[in-house]
């Protein structure tokens, strides 16, 4: 089944009249599954964890080597595979690509790059998303979250316990209340790619794009984004559980939203930005009758008022490296 295993975990009633192993058989999972109970990392693991997700924010360039050599050199006795899997854990990988890195969850479709060179100049061009790791005090959580490129507004975030595609797929429905893109970028992690994810993404005619396997620089505007958010609010705050770190960071969001100004949208807050370059409603239904590849004007017979035509973004690209050229000597 495509169903994360916490949802279908969740339809298995011990007190229903049908036995559990009759249940579990339905559900697609095994009793051994619905019993099993993970075990908590230790308080070793987790401080360990902090200190590489810090050091990870500074050297996104750091495998598991690196970092096991890292932490020796600072005190923190950790053998490779350990470090490997806390890594791993944690979602964590060097952007170096390395070998084998280019292949795709079973089954799960990848789509092309098709940024590379694309000049980002208004409102509702691209979204992207992506997940990050979460120190606590007690434990750790995985924040999601869905950017608007132009404006860097900030239009949802979930929280989860697991890296199942649930919570991703609940920010991206959220996101998609307030407007429409033409492009939505990913990178090629399991959540984004299943499905659950794209369908949605298909479903409301928007183009796909994904990072090349191990390319943090592929979404710059968002890994931009991990660290600001934990070097402003979640390390200093250190939060104690999930539901402080919420509590937290529904404050800190509406504050980058609202208040935070920045120097590359000329001391503007996101929102200003966001709201300013809004597409209307009308607007937006008239760009969705049409495919996002293509050159268009408004439909006949939609009283839809005529637009800029928008071009491919391949053809874009082409023509912000054609001025390039022109410009540089």
């Amino acid at each position: 089944m495509s169903l994360p295993l916490a949802t279908r975990r969740a339809w298995v009633d011990p007190n229903a009249a049908y036995s559990v192993r009759r249940q579990c058989r339905l559900a697609g999972i095994s009793r051994s599954a619905f019993y099993y109970e993970p075990t908590p990392e230790s308080k070793g693991n987790l401080f360990l964890m902090r200190r590489i997700d810090e050091q990870y924010m500074r050297h996104p360039e750091f495998g598991y080597p690196r970092m096991t050599d890292w932490l020796n050199d600072e005190g923190h006795s950790a053998n490779h595979k350990r470090v490997a899997r806390l890594m791993r854990l944690m979602g964590l990988q060097a952007i170096t690509p390395g070998p084998h890195t280019s292949k795709p969850a079973p089954g799960h479709k990848i789509y092309p790059y098709l940024l590379r060179g694309v000049e980002i100049d208004r409102v509702n061009q691209v979204w992207s998303t992506d997940i990050t790791y979460i120190p606590m005090r007690h434990g750790f959580m995985y924040l999601a979250a869905v950017m608007e490129w132009r404006s860097r507004y900030v239009l949802s975030w979930e929280l989860s316990n697991s890296l199942e595609s649930l919570f991703c797929v609940t920010a991206l429905e959220r996101a998609l209340v307030r407007g429409t893109p033409e492009v939505f970028n990913t990178d090629q992690g399991s959540q984004f790619t299943s499905e659950a994810f794209t369908g949605i993404l298909l479903g409301n005619q928007i183009a796909i794009s994904m990072d090349g396997r191990g390319r943090a620089l592929d979404n710059v505007f968002i890994e931009r984004l991990w660290w600001t958010v934990k070097y402003e609010d979640v390390y200093p705050k250190a939060y104690a559980d999930g539901h402080s770190l919420y509590r937290g960071l529904a404050r800190y969001f509406e504050y980058y939203n609202n208040e935070r100004k920045h120097s590359a949208l000329d001391k503007k807050t996101p929102a200003e930005v966001f709201l300013s370059g809004e597409i209307n409603n009308d607007d937006d239904r008239c760009r969705r009758s049409a495919p996002p590849s293509a050159l268009w004007a408004a439909p006949s017979g939609t009283g839809c008022a005529p637009r800029r035509q928008r071009e491919p973004v391949a053809l874009l690209a082409a023509k912000t490296r054609k001025r390039k050229a022109q410009i540089l000597p």
